[in-house]
């Protein structure tokens, strides 16, 4: 921004935060901000003008305290448009109060110009910042989600148990498989027991999927039960004819675990009164 131009900003700077917080207070009635409380609202919008401002006198587009500002604003969960139409309504205000010093219109062209092309630099800048930071979010979470949907958990000393929830797609059962061997090598299990009650539909490509994983166990020493059998599902694999006669079913996890405690040599006993 040429020197002219940043001084009538930083010279006006009052008329433009006053003018700027008055067309930002209008962003308040959208859906994506209600959840934030008008102190909040109010100080972040202040402390967002300021940080413009300090881009203007600083001369630099990329300010490291912007950039600081809208990491923050991402990790709280602010949207995208409140920064981009924040920017907007700056650019209208700082034009509308500099417009006031000048009636020569070179120099209005000018300061329109230098304003526009201030404003879309720090547009870019912070949209691709928040776009990369979102999807990085994004990638961390759907990684914690994967990890949570498929864990190993041992309930007995050499016994874990696998329960699985949802859909079993390709990139799940590697992760499935990953798991199960690193968790049977962690928890030095001897009996690992998957829990499908919470897979909805077990066609050939997920009774597949088991198979593999049960025969994976077996080469690290271990021995795998499949527990959570339905009806529905019993039906399904017999009309597939799916074999999986290689290892032990149970229709429920109890059952699962007691088969387990005696495959280990231990056993569920009742205590006299």
């Amino acid at each position: 921004m040429i020197p002219k131009v940043r001084e009538n900003v930083l010279q006006h700077q009052d008329l433009i935060i006053e003018g700027w917080m008055q067309q930002i207070e209008k962003f308040r009635t959208d859906e994506s901000l209600q959840s934030i409380s008008a102190s909040v609202y109010e100080s972040t919008s202040r402390d967002f003008v300021h940080k413009l401002l300090l881009t203007v006198e600083e001369n630099e587009v990329s300010d490291e305290k912007l950039n600081q500002f809208v990491e923050r604003l991402i990790q709280m969960g602010w949207p995208l448009n409140y920064i981009t139409r924040g920017l907007q309504e700056f650019r209208k205000v700082s034009v509308k109060v500099i417009f006031q010093e000048t009636d020569d219109n070179a120099d209005q062209f000018r300061m329109i110009e230098e304003i526009e092309e201030w404003v879309d630099e720090i547009v870019n800048l912070l949209v691709n910042q928040y776009s990369g930071s979102w999807e990085n979010t994004v990638f961390l979470q759907k990684m914690a989600l994967k990890e949570l949907s498929a864990p190993l958990i041992p309930v007995f000393e050499n016994i874990s148990v696998m329960p699985l929830v949802g859909t079993i797609d390709t990139e799940r059962a590697k992760l499935i498989m990953e798991n199960l061997l690193d968790g049977v090598i962690e928890h030095r299990s001897q009996v690992v027991l998957i829990d499908i009650t919470g897979v909805p539909v077990v066609d050939t490509m997920v009774a597949h999927h088991i198979i593999q994983a049960s025969e994976a166990v077996r080469l690290v020493g271990a021995q795998c039960i499949l527990v959570g059998i339905r009806p529905e599902i019993a039906q399904t694999i017999v009309n597939l004819g799916i074999d999986l006669g290689k290892f032990p079913t149970k229709s429920t996890l109890k059952k699962g675990v007691e088969t387990a405690l005696r495959m280990t040599k231990r056993d569920i006993v009742e205590l006299e009164s």
